[in-house]
């Protein structure tokens, strides 16, 4: 019998040139229910959205809320869910697997760096390397690599960054607001499967991501500000 994970991770191999994986970014049930409606094949949570759905800051939702809502997710679609879980709240990998796996989950998130600093890459690498060692087989570790977001945006850093964590045993990386036009140099440094974020309504389209090296495309918190924007326009009319 074919696990989630086996389906999701199956989606990730031989995508041709121009045809990325497409995960939009369910914030509550019924935003996951609208994307499993459109046919997207898996979904993928981010930390952000839930945030903002749940009332906090982005990077301050308590543990326990952040998994409660990636279990409302996943028990309300019958597709693979991955969750955007930070950096992993503190806790130790046998536990972050646990209760990744108790909410659904089959795939994670997971970033490099804290309170806006880089971690050492190579200690990072040593804790996903445990993350590996307890789930096995069970969730595609996605480790984003923040580089561009918190340092100085050098690519060879990056790839360096990449080359440790895929060697730790990373399904997937994703180095976050990686410019488009270094997107070529990227791919080709980089073993495996490559997420880039796309900028909902604005910047190159998905296909267009894939043509230059992306894997994977997610929108972080986007489709959230689309619909909240959607919402706002709604709400006026209604004033009005």
């Amino acid at each position: 019998m074919t696990t989630g994970t086996e389906t999701f991770r199956a989606l990730h191999r031989s995508r041709p040139p121009g045809d990325p994986l497409v995960l939009p970014g369910p914030w509550d049930a019924a935003s996951a229910q609208v994307f499993v409606a459109a046919g997207f094949p898996a979904l993928a949570t981010p930390s952000a959205g839930i945030a903002a759905a749940l009332g906090y800051e982005d990077g301050r939702t308590p543990a326990d809320e952040m998994f409660a809502a990636v279990a409302r997710i996943a028990r309300a679609v019958d597709v693979p869910v991955s969750a955007d879980v930070e950096g992993g709240y503190g806790l130790a990998p046998k536990e972050l697997v646990e209760r990744l796996l108790e909410a659904g989950a089959v795939g994670c998130n997971l970033e490099d760096s804290e309170g806006g600093v880089l971690k050492d890459p190579r200690r990072h690498a040593e804790w996903l390397a445990e993350v590996r060692g307890a789930a096995g087989d069970r969730l595609f570790v996605n480790a984003r690599i923040d580089t561009f977001l918190h340092g100085a945006g050098d690519p060879d850093r990056t790839i360096e960054r990449a080359a440790l964590y895929v060697a730790a045993g990373a399904d997937c990386v994703y180095p976050i607001l990686a410019p488009v036009g270094l997107l070529p140099l990227l791919r080709a440094g980089i073993e495996g499967p490559l997420n880039v974020f796309a900028r909902y309504g604005e910047g190159p389209s998905p296909a267009e991501l894939g043509e230059g090296g992306a894997t994977r495309v997610t929108f972080g918190p986007g489709l959230l500000h689309a619909a909240s924007d959607a919402l706002r326009v709604a709400a006026a009319r209604i004033r009005g």
